[in-house]
């Protein structure tokens, strides 16, 4: 057995921090950091980190449901429910859009005599990773905010949505389910949620109820075993990515009596160890091909559209939704993202012959700078925002709750102390 397993952690973790406190430093998120620390370490620069471990993949895949899960306890289910609507056109376009705009590049300046990979790369493009956006919001505590949950809900349905436009072009291109059973299965997905957010949240209570109300370690770890079924069910029975599963926990979680508890307790395990290898994980698995003079120049082209793609259909949908001018930038722009689920897709494509091996190099390049632009553009977009917002979210007011907690901690801790050796003095 190897244990070189301990210093690629240690060095994720150290490198991480320093890249975010630089990044701080110049008024970024520190996620933007992290995804830069992991591009240090990967192959794509010095190569002190392989990019092919399997354990680093399976401890970021942890890290992505612990962050969806929190960003689910952090959400009020009604402000999720009134921002379905917006959510759902915000998502119709920001699929749409997308889908046309990578079709249409790739069809000028790649074409094939296959349409379907034209339209293949479109539904690359269609593909959106929240988890950024989740941890960037979270940073400048903007989550629980109208914007904030038009994100999460349009992320939700464009999961959804996404996942039929990749049924579609894989069915066609001969390599995958049956469109008719893929809608069967999310429709049912979404029915066990319901069922598990009624029944759960009352069975929940009910336990809660009947232990006195204490605090005890028993409910955070009910809380994670929740999350991690929910997960697993979600990708393992319905074909839905992992993090939904996740996040639709965490919404459960979120409006029992202990919420407060359970997302203080997943905090440190989140921030000190699974997030950063999670946002580290995503720059170690950029590996860049040798390219000519027309993939430079596609591979430009493509970020071009899938940024302006993705903030003006989202953009375009918020609008029509009664958003501000600036809340339809800062939503358009929180969906911008693609990280590792443009990935996934890009693989998908590419077992059933939909994805040429000479564009998967743009592919990586628009997911690299897509994912570290994301929390660059949303810092600017708020910029100028009254400060109050921030200092009044309940993020930030848990956080200085937690805070306080661990000084009264600390002074008991030193009361406790000296007791016992005035008591071993006498």
């Amino acid at each position: 057995m190897s244990y070189d397993f301990l210093w690629q952690i240690a060095l994720i973790l150290v490198s991480t921090k320093v890249c975010g406190l630089i990044t701080r430093r110049f008024q970024m998120p520190q996620v933007v950091g992290a995804l830069l620390a992991g591009l240090l370490l990967g192959p794509a620069v010095f190569g002190l980190l392989p990019s092919d471990s399997e354990m680093i993949k399976q401890l970021a895949e942890l890290g992505v449901i612990v962050i969806m899960f929190s960003a689910g306890m952090e959400t009020d289910i009604r402000d999720l429910k009134n921002a379905g609507k917006s959510g759902f056109l915000v998502a119709m376009l920001g699929v749409l859009v997308p889908l046309f705009g990578g079709a249409g590049l790739a069809a000028w300046l790649a074409p094939t005599e296959n349409m379907l990979q034209n339209f293949f790369i479109g539904t690359v493009l269609t593909a959106t990773s929240v988890s950024i956006t989740v941890e960037a919001l979270r940073e400048m505590g903007r989550l629980q905010s109208r914007v904030g949950n038009t994100i999460l809900a349009a992320a939700i349905i464009d999961d959804i949505l996404g996942i039929i436009a990749l049924t579609i072009m894989t069915s066609l291109g001969g390599g995958g389910e049956s469109i008719a059973i893929v809608l069967l299965k999310i429709v049912l997905f979404l029915v066990v949620c319901c069922f598990v957010y009624v029944v759960g949240l009352k069975a929940l209570d009910w336990y809660i109820e009947h232990t006195g109300r204490k605090d005890l370690r028993r409910f955070p770890i009910a809380a994670f075993v929740v999350c991690l079924m929910m997960a697993w069910i979600a990708e393992h029975f319905f074909g839905v990515a992992d993090i939904t599963g996740a996040f639709a926990a965490g919404l459960m979680i979120g409006a029992t009596k202990k919420a407060g508890y359970i997302a203080s307790k997943f905090e440190p395990v989140q921030y000190l160890f699974l997030a950063p290898v999670f946002f580290a994980s995503i720059g170690m698995t950029v590996v860049l091909p040798a390219m000519n003079a027309q993939i430079v120049i596609f591979s430009v082209l493509l970020v071009v559209v899938a940024v302006l793609s993705k903030w003006l259909g989202c953009g375009v949908g918020a609008k029509l939704c009664g958003f501000s001018t600036r809340e339809c930038n800062q939503i358009g722009l929180g969906m911008v993202c693609r990280g590792e689920v443009a990935l996934i897709v890009a693989n998908k494509g590419a077992e059933v012959g939909l994805m040429p091996d000479a564009l998967f190099g743009p592919v990586i390049i628009m997911v690299i700078i897509s994912t570290i632009l994301t929390p660059i553009l949303l810092k600017l977009a708020y910029r100028g925002e009254d400060t109050l917002n921030l200092e009044e979210s309940p993020l930030e007011n848990r956080s200085e709750a937690l805070e306080q907690l661990d000084i009264v901690t600390d002074q008991l801790l030193t009361r406790e102390q000296e007791i016992k050796e005035k008591n071993q003095k006498n």
